[in-house]
């Protein structure tokens, strides 16, 4: 296992990572990872948590920003040491062992680059809405050569983009939470937090069981530690985890709470956003025009973040030989063009599997993808616990960033996310199946290619 070198020298761009502009602003990183995580978990998600814990999935998604918490910091300490769009992957690798350090990029990779596919179908699904005689396949191939076009600039271009891109939805949901609010506060609305059953209606461990649908909305965070390598400057990387986290943490606990207040947890249901439901309440003209809009842009901004990740971490995998050499090639703008391409592959996947596959079949992938996505948190705080015990008091001390949980903070995490993913395979023969199989596939993957490599 390597030594850890002082602050000042390993806060520098990885040699294989040479050639990324460095032009991503601590707003830009921040909007990126807030746009790749606020979707589907938070709009529709919620009904499904509102559900199984009524009022107090209050208490289950404090408990999932805590869980979080421990993760952003963890990489934000990392990331500040190791600014690089290898990320996770990178710091697994460094601390933890080398097939560790493959099987999070890849698997990462392979699900977000999937979940991009699932975006842009929702996506199309949405446009329905405004213009149902128009197929499906015409929006995804509108909206994926829209997202391509602004990936293959260069990044400075693409985080203005995104940044507007998510700053739609981020102000949106703060309308909602505001228009929440004025309901209960000028007596429009009666406060349900102790309708319908006391605020424990189905019983005191139904806000642990719904913690592990909450822990699903705030998957995203980990995106700001991929744009830590295209940072204008490492000094910006502390500022951006910090913000990314409280953003996060302040639209999601806003909205649950007023969600909570405004509509009874028994009205809930996962056949509309219980968004819609509360828009409605308020009588605001063209409600669900409105809120088809806010979906409609969540999706699109969540693919183009994704995208960028995606693209990234391939060519970080091209770069260390772990995939092949040509997807670590950049264009005159700074783009890994090749790599770009083959991450939109879950586009096509995506559609062929909504169109033409049985709904099963979809699944399936979607639970390997859970999968994949959570392992890159387990992975990280088990290397941020691995770096901290590496540190003497005065390297902890000269940190670029600190975490205030410390290292039992990341251990803590650890032990939480770990049963959620525990939680999640068993809780579904579909998930166990899917995850199981996937891990499988990149484990076989792994002893193939470093036998390549080693050949090589």
């Amino acid at each position: 296992m390597p030594v850890v070198p002082s602050a000042p020298e390993v806060a520098q761009e990885p040699v294989h990572e040479q050639g990324l502009h460095h032009q991503l602003t601590v707003g830009q990183m921040t909007m990126v990872a807030v746009g790749g995580s606020i979707g589907t978990g938070l709009l529709l998600g919620s009904a499904a948590a509102l559900e199984i814990a009524g009022p107090s999935v209050i208490v289950s998604y404090v408990v999932a920003a805590f869980i979080a918490y421990t993760v952003a910091m963890a990489l934000g300490e990392l990331a500040s040491m190791h600014p690089a769009a290898g990320s996770f992957a990178i710091y697994g690798e460094l601390y933890l062992n080398q097939y560790l350090g493959f099987l999070c990029r890849a698997a990462y990779w392979a699900s977000i680059a999937f979940s991009i596919g699932a975006e842009l179908v929702a996506s199309a699904t949405y446009m329905t809405y405004w213009l149902p005689a128009v197929p499906g396949e015409i929006w995804v191939i509108v909206f994926s050569a829209l997202l391509l076009l602004v990936n293959l600039r260069s990044v400075g271009s693409f985080g203005r983009f995104e940044f507007w891109f998510s700053m739609i939805k981020f102000a949106n949901i703060v309308a909602f939470i505001l228009a929440g609010a004025a309901l209960m506060f000028s007596g429009h609305v009666t406060p349900q937090y102790n309708a319908h059953g006391g605020l424990l209606p189905k019983g005191a461990i139904a806000p642990l069981l719904a913690v592990f649908l909450a822990i699903y909305a705030f998957g995203g965070v980990e995106m700001l530690a991929v744009t830590t390598g295209e940072s204008r400057s490492p000094q910006d990387i502390p500022r951006a985890a910090r913000l990314t986290f409280f953003l996060l943490a302040g639209l999601y606990l806003g909205a649950i709470v007023v969600l909570v207040g405004v509509m009874p947890w028994n009205h809930a249901g996962v056949t509309e956003s219980p968004f819609v439901s509360v828009l409605r309440l308020t009588k605001i003209p063209a409600a669900a025009f409105l809120m088809n809009f806010v979906v409609l842009t969540a999706a699109l901004s969540g693919a183009n973040a994704k995208l960028y990740v995606a693209s990234r971490l391939l060519f970080s995998m091209g770069r260390t030989r772990w995939a092949p050499r040509s997807l670590g090639k950049l264009n005159a703008s700074g783009s890994p063009r090749l790599a770009l391409l083959v991450s939109s592959y879950g586009i096509v996947t995506a559609l062929i599997i909504e169109n033409w596959a049985p709904k099963q079949a979809f699944l399936y992938i979607m639970g390997a993808a859970f999968s994949g996505l959570i392992l890159s948190w387990i992975v990280s705080l088990a290397a941020h616990v691995s770096f901290r015990w590496r540190l003497t008091r005065e390297q902890v001390a000269a940190l670029p960033m600190r975490s205030p949980l410390g290292v039992w903070g990341s251990v803590l995490g650890f032990v939480l996310v770990s049963a959620a993913v525990l939680h999640t395979l068993l809780a579904s023969r579909v998930n166990e199946i899917g995850g199981l199989t996937f891990f499988v596939i990149l484990t076989v993957a792994y002893i193939f290619l470093k036998r390549s490599r080693q050949a090589s």
